[in-house]
């Protein structure tokens, strides 16, 4: 899978030894990849960002400048995980997921496909984006969106296609457009 003559890897860029890299990959200036990781096909990993061990950058993925994420976590096609998001351990996203720049994910968090946190600009002070956080052990459904600076509890649960406008406490399960309470998870 190495095709290194066919990628664009910055001499900076720190790659640890046994690290698989698919065709058609990008990685920049600063950019640390730890062992056991696989880069896959037309993969862009921006300038400055830190991937843990064991960790799966699927196909067609973009990972922004100075993005963190840590060790056993797999990302299919089509991600976006935009400029400065810290993600945790063992986080895992479907393909077409999209995380707004500065998003905060916990460990074991679950995101089905075509999940999306949104951000907006707060015009009174200088266009300074307001975005959201998942805790540990969060799980989404597939198409879920949340809105801009909401946060989801420890272990909750949102329902496929929800949209989540406000935020949502520990161990509870949510769905709806707007989402809105169900139950205690089990």
């Amino acid at each position: 899978m190495n095709a290194h003559n066919l990628n664009s890897i910055s001499p900076s860029a720190r790659i640890a030894e046994g690290v698989a890299i698919g065709r058609f990959v990008i990685i920049e200036d600063q950019v640390e990849i730890a062992a056991g990781c696989v880069i896959e096909d037309f993969a862009l990993i921006q300038a400055g960002s830190t991937i843990g061990p064991n960790t799966k950058v699927g196909t067609y993925c973009k990972v922004g400048k100075k993005v963190t994420i840590g060790s056993n976590c797999s990302f299919t096609a089509y991600c976006e995980i935009r400029d400065g998001c810290v993600l945790g351990n063992k986080v895992s996203m479907g393909s077409r997921c999209t995380l707004s720049a500065g998003t905060i994910v916990e460990d074991e968090v679950i995101m089905k496909y075509a999940f999306v946190v949104t951000d907006t600009p707060v015009l009174s002070k200088n266009n300074e984006k307001v975005v959201g956080r998942l805790k540990r052990g969060s799980k989404f459904g597939a198409s879920v969106v949340i809105m801009p600076g909401v946060t989801i509890g420890a272990n909750a649960e949102i329902g496929a296609c929800s949209q989540v406008r406000h935020d949502v406490p520990d161990n509870e399960v949510w769905f709806g457009t707007p989402a809105k309470f169900y139950r205690k998870s089990a």
